[in-house]
């Protein structure tokens, strides 16, 4: 059965939530390493792969390479991923990874580097191609491989699953039918986790967002550092203010490639300069929420009418 529609969700009395230490507001920091894992001709794709970089339009022909794109992907496994495990590492805070496994495959060093750390790793399918455009035993193999790579790359296995831009009409069903994953970020409708009713079985949501989100910064409209700084302080401030009336969650997303441009780096550090030493926010890992919301809002407590479908 393809998923349903919910246009209600929690309405005006979501759960009475508090995260760890009393905060309301839990913020996720998500870095994006897809690069390697892109359309690319030498891996039998019929155009190289050039989304969230810094060309806008595709200059090279379809069905040749295009060297300057490959060269843009390749920044960020070569330079930006250090970047910024340097800075968080600075900062002494938590990171979720959420990984393509050809690109752990083709930077073992950076796989080795997350699994020195305790950050947390959502599976960013096998390669970062688009599930909707797989039949379903395609799209099964893939999820099983991409599992299963992480798993072995990183030394632990991946929690999460999420998809290049949209699921398909069947990636929920086969991530609960696989049964290693614990919760989907396939959604974007909402401030906080939610459950899901797949079949029978009960499938935690914790949404992300393309909003506080380095995409703005290729291709418009944001230009620089210090207007994407800007753009996360607004929307953390109003998040905060809003946090006296019920919990909420905050997620940043970056990519290698973008956000680990120095120029760019800058607002993020001035972001984190802005959040840091505050005892009303939870700054954790995205398993840390979803764990947090199966131990103080399991599915038994959200009334049937409120779980949507899957």
């Amino acid at each position: 059965m393809a998923p349903a529609r919910d246009f209600v969700g929690y309405a005006d009395h979501p759960p009475d939530v508090h995260w760890p230490n009393g905060a309301r507001l839990a913020v996720n920091f998500v870095l994006n390493v897809e690069e390697g894992s892109e359309y690319s001709i030498l891996d039998g794709d019929d155009r190289t792969d050039a989304a969230l970089s810094e060309v806008a339009t595709p200059r090279v022909p379809r069905g040749d390479r295009d060297l300057g794109a490959e060269s843009m992907f390749e920044y960020g496994s070569r330079v930006g991923v250090w970047r910024i495990h340097r800075l968080f590492h600075e900062y002494g805070l938590p990171l979720t990874v959420f990984a393509s496994a050809v690109a752990l495959e083709r930077n073992p060093a950076f796989a080795q580097a997350i699994a020195d750390t305790e950050w947390d790793v959502v599976c960013h399918g096998r390669r970062w191609i688009e599930h909707y455009l797989l039949d379903e035993e395609t799209e099964r193999a893939e999820i099983a491989a991409a599992f299963a790579s992480i798993r072995d790359r990183v030394g632990r296995a991946p929690e999460g699953f999420y998809c290049r831009y949209a699921p398909s009409v069947n990636t929920r069903r086969l991530l609960v039918e696989h049964g290693g994953f614990r919760y989907d970020s396939d959604a974007y409708n909402d401030e906080l986790p939610y459950w899901v009713e797949v079949g029978d079985t009960p499938h935690l949501v914790v949404p992300y967002s393309l909003v506080t989100n380095d995409a703005k910064l290729v291709g418009g409209p944001l230009v620089t550092g210090r207007q994407f700084a800007d753009f996360l302080i607004d929307a953390f401030d109003e998040l905060v203010a809003e946090s006296a009336w019920h919990a909420r969650m905050m997620s940043v997303g970056m990519h290698a490639r973008i956000l680990g441009q120095p120029a760019r780096l800058r607002g993020l550090r001035r972001f984190l300069d802005h959040i840091a030493g505050r005892d009303d926010v939870w700054i954790c890992r995205r398993a840390d929420i979803a764990a947090h919301w199966r131990a103080t809002v399991p599915p038994a407590a959200i009334p049937r009418v409120s779980r949507g479908a899957g």
